[in-house]
This record gives C-alpha cells, structure tokens and sequence, in this order.
C-alpha cells in the first residue's frame, strides 16, 4: 500500500498500518460504493493501471468530508476552499444529469469517510 501523494492520508492523525487495515475493512461491506466512485473518478485505463485506487477513493472521500465541514460552518473556510469545491463538484458532476445523482455521489463519499474513521478509531 502506498498514501504517496495522498494528502488527506498521509498525515500525522493517521497511520499507514492501521489505513490498509481499516480500509480492507471498509472495503469488504462497501466494494459497490468504492467502485461506483472509482468509475466516475478515474477512467477505465487508470483504473486498471492505478495499484492504488482505494486509497485515492479513500482520499477523495475524506476530502469530500473536509469541505462539507467547510460548507456547514463546522471548520474555518481556508484560501483553497472555493477551488477545492468546485474541483470536487466537477469531478462528481461530470456527464451527471441531475442534482439527484450529483448528491448521491456526494454522499456515498461522505458516508465512505465516516464510517473510515469510525473502523480506523475502532483498531487497536
């Protein structure tokens, strides 16, 4: 496993033994919610080259968490706030029709992230 490049993993609240093992936790319940999100964020040639992917779906997910925070007033808006919004919508709403399925995404990241850390505070 590798949290190179992934920045909301590869910080000091989190360690890289208890990632992988959380995450093949999280992986085992929820594989539909991580493929769905891999196939609306990576193309098909990236996913199959990308060893990976889970961690960057992970990433995307805490990320998605992170500006929620933001949008709710929980956390202080920062200078990359704007950007990392509109980012993060274009990623999910592209080729999407309907707020409907743009919220769907949004949440099954947010849900994705929670239930990561809830697995990740559970191990010893």
């Amino acid at each position: 496993m590798s949290i190179s490049g992934m920045y909301m993993l590869n910080t000091s609240q989190f360690e890289e033994k208890k990632i992988e093992a959380a995450l093949e936790m999280l992986y085992v319940d929820r594989k539909n919610e991580f493929r769905e999100l891999s196939h609306v964020l990576l193309s098909e040639k990236a996913l199959k080259s990308m060893l990976n992917w889970k961690e960057f779906v992970l990433n995307f997910s805490l990320d998605v968490e992170s500006a929620f925070k933001s949008w709710s007033g929980q956390s202080p808006l920062t200078v990359s706030s704007p950007q990392k919004a509109l980012t993060i919508l274009r990623q999910l709403g592209h080729d999407k029709t309907s707020m409907n399925q743009l919220t769907h995404l949004l949440n099954i990241s947010y849900n994705l992230s929670l239930e990561f850390k809830e697995i990740y505070r559970r191990l010893k």
